[in-house]
């Protein structure tokens, strides 16, 4: 069975709605991603799988409980990073294990869990003293301390560079490794794509797909772009004769040729057969950006959405 299920979800703010019709499942021990722009409606999502919101309709089993009734069970097996979350500045992160870990029944070992998230190191040291990297860290070590059957883990890497970010996908990885599911919402499309084994696209309030992220790419095609600027002078048929080449399209100097994989090397072939010099080259493959623009008709920008779901 599912450890999450969620059928045709509602929930609306005034005369706003924020969540329209959501439906998905959460298999075990999967990284299941919930992906959109800022305002589409993830964190209202997740916040009414954690019973923190009541939803106005459809229903919610999580581990075949239902979050609002049994929420008091539920907060035992689930554990939560939340987006926003702030600690006393003079809380030392063991002193923050050590409370968190008195709110549950089954009780993670809190030497073990600072070691395996990198914060041993810090265990005195003062939450204002973290970097923004070891928040994120404790956050996650928060939510661990319960050793819950399932994380979720809300706009984990915002705010990070581009190193921390990784080193927090590293660290996602060793949760489900773990035995724990997870449930990962994100607005960054190379995130999903990098952690996530399935994804359901939110936006507006509704899901336009759930899918793996290869299916999702699946959905634009195989189409590579190979950008270049022509040195010498190039005539479009000789690109457009290519068999590989499905189209070609200039901005002043710059070409793009677009085609399957096979296409950069009939692009490069042909430029030194006519012994056309090129510079500035680079190839773009089709990316969860492309599938989201596929899907919604619309670059993943944020929307609007009453100041009580703040941002999702």
């Amino acid at each position: 069975m599912p450890v999450i299920e969620v059928e045709h979800l509602h929930k609306r703010y005034g005369d706003k709605i924020a969540v329209d019709d959501v439906s998905f499942t959460v298999e075990q021990g999967e990284i299941f991603g919930v992906l959109g722009p800022n305002g589409a409606g993830k964190t209202t999502t997740v916040e009414c799988v954690q019973g923190l919101r009541r939803a106005d309709g459809g229903t919610v089993r999580v581990l075949g409980l239902d979050p609002v009734r049994d929420r008091a069970e539920v907060r035992h097996r689930v554990g939560a990073q939340l987006q926003e979350s702030q600690l006393p500045d003079k809380l030392r992160v063991r002193e923050a294990l050590d409370l968190y870990r008195s709110f549950y029944r089954n009780r993670a070992d809190i030497d073990a869990l600072l070691t395996d998230l990198g914060l041993a190191e810090q265990r005195n040291t003062a939450f204002h003293k973290l970097s923004g990297g070891q928040k994120q860290r404790l956050s996650v070590a928060l939510a661990l301390v319960g050793r819950p059957e399932i994380a979720i883990l809300d706009e984990l890497t915002t705010g990070l560079d581009p190193q921390g970010r990784r080193d927090t996908w590293d660290l996602v990885d060793s949760i489900r490794d773990r035995g724990v599911t997870v449930v990962l919402v994100t607005h960054f499309m190379e995130e999903a794509e990098r952690l996530c084994d399935r994804l359901a696209v939110i936006d507006a309030g509704r899901v336009v797909a759930i899918d793996t992220p290869a299916g999702l790419l699946a959905r634009v095609g195989s189409e590579h772009r190979v950008h270049f600027r022509a040195l010498d002078p190039l005539d479009d048929e000789v690109l457009t004769a290519l068999p590989e080449v499905t189209s070609v399209r200039r901005s002043g100097d710059e070409v793009t040729v677009t085609g399957p994989e096979e296409v950069l090397q009939a692009v490069l072939g042909v430029l030194a057969e006519r012994k056309i010099r090129y510079g500035g080259l680079r190839v773009d493959q089709p990316t969860l950006d492309d599938a989201f623009v596929s899907l919604t008709g619309r670059g993943a920008r944020a929307t609007t959405l009453p100041t009580d779901e703040r941002s999702s």
